[in-house]
């Protein structure tokens, strides 16, 4: 959502300042509030019910709302804290939203956002989606106040002019230099990524495996710009960003770092999707098994389905008579998923857009479907082809509560309800959140 600036002869807002009362917390990372003549600010920094000095930085005088800053706050919520991170705060990095909050809080903040989003687009109480309201922390983020948990195993670094490596400022491409980040798993702290010279690059993502000691980084170089020299005391795989092709191509090392989930290891190619907490994919997978309750012998599918997190559950459990089909687009992922399902021989996974295969493959029914889209959702058309599928129960891995909401609609329209959800932080200190809803048939006479 942009602040709307349709007019080139309006007049810019940005500077202004208003004393504004805080109000609900909006999907985002901000709270909502407006300006004594009426005018809705997207207001970050804030909390619910403070009141605050909030400068404009996006907007002007046409634009249906502004976004803004809390520069100053004049009456603090009580669950406002000093931001742990030195870098965090208006107008520096923009990795994090809630670090001036409790963890407590930031964990009802986004359980407001996601109940919010299912009334309002998908006209569901938490009791009709079978949620107890509450935003689970990741096992082992039950931190004391101040603390901060290093589960980032994941970090794009984007690089200065004078070759530092640093974080982006909220919708900017400016880069704010930083020593350390404080959510950066250890295994990419110990990378040391923001001591280095990396002039000629674009940008730096260091990945640290949590199902192995793999280390892996991968360099985006400006055009023309020759890769610096890496040297660790530890195995480290290096990558680079192709110029012209965009692609990953390796440098030295594996072109892959080894996960562990579910009690199996998955090879995931640089690039490759994986779940950035450590502690996700096991989240994940122990509460999409047990909503779904696979038998033997059931026939399920796995759509968007990444390196084959979920695909290799399924398989696991519904055994040699059982069949799992996985859909995914991307072609490096589906390689990785053929490997590391290559020992469940009724397992097969095709590449394309699921929109596009999932018809194609001539599958009118299924026991069970798995579907993890993407921030954008699976869509009107993608949900009525499931819902004619008749599984027993689908399970919808979502890590957008607004696109989950819309996608939920369209499965009541599709004959289906939502049996339970469950949501997990397992993006601590920022907006997002991660839900798993569990669908099944409506009752004929309900």
């Amino acid at each position: 959502m942009q602040a709307e600036q349709n007019n080139p002869q309006a007049e810019s807002l940005v500077g202004e300042e208003y004393e504004v009362e805080i109000g609900a917390v909006a999907h985002g990372g901000h709270c909502v509030a407006r300006t004594p003549a009426g005018r809705v600010l997207f207001v970050r920094h804030a909390l619910p019910g403070e009141r605050v000095i909030a400068r404009v930085t996006e907007g002007d005088d046409d634009s249906r709302f502004l976004r803004a800053d809390a520069v100053r706050v004049l009456e603090a919520s009580k669950d406002r804290i000093d931001a742990p991170c030195p870098y965090a705060g208006p107008g520096r990095c923009g990795g994090c939203d809630w670090q001036h909050a409790k963890p407590g809080a930031q964990r009802r903040l986004k359980a407001d956002v996601v109940a919010e989003q299912l009334q309002r687009l998908a006209g569901l109480t938490p009791e009709q989606a079978g949620w107890d309201g509450t935003v689970m922390p990741a096992e082992g983020d039950k931190l004391p106040t101040g603390q901060v948990p290093q589960w980032r195993t994941r970090v794009q670094y984007a690089v200065d002019a004078e070759g530092h490596a640093g974080l982006r400022r909220h919708r900017s491409h400016q880069v704010e230099r930083i020593d350390h980040c404080m959510i950066a798993a250890e295994g990419v702290s110990e990378l040391g990524v923001e001591e280095r010279d990396w002039t000629g690059m674009e940008s730096v993502e260091a990945i640290t495996a949590t199902g192995s000691q793999d280390r892996l980084v991968i360099l985006t170089p400006k055009p023309g710009a020759r890769l610096p020299i890496v040297e660790l005391d530890r195995p480290l795989s290096v990558m680079r960003v192709g110029e012209k092709d965009g692609g990953v191509h390796r440098v030295h090392g594996r072109p892959f770092v080894r996960e562990r989930a579910d009690g199996r290891t998955y090879r995931v190619g640089s690039g490759g999707f994986w779940q950035v907490h450590p502690k996700a994919a096991d989240t994940l997978v122990t509460a999409v098994m047990q909503g779904l309750m696979p038998r033997k012998g059931d026939t399920a599918l796995d759509l968007y389905c990444g390196v084959g997190l979920f695909a290799g559950a399924l398989a696991d459990r519904v055994g040699e008579q059982g069949a799992v089909l996985g859909i995914e687009s991307g072609k490096r992922a589906v390689e990785d998923a053929r490997h590391n399902l290559a020992d469940f021989p009724r397992v097969r996974v095709e590449q394309g857009k699921v929109e596009t295969v999932l018809p194609r493959t001539g599958i009118t029914e299924a026991d069970l479907v798995v579907l993890d889209p993407p921030r954008a959702g699976a869509g009107r058309r993608t949900v009525a082809h499931l819902s004619s599928l008749g599984a027993r129960r689908i399970a919808y891995v979502a890590c957008d509560p607004a696109a989950l909401a819309r996608d939920l609609a369209y499965f009541r329209d599709g004959g289906y309800r939502v049996r339970t959800l469950r949501a997990f932080d397992l993006f601590p200190m920022t907006s997002h959140v991660e839900c798993v809803a569990i669908l099944e048939p409506v009752e004929k006479g309900r």
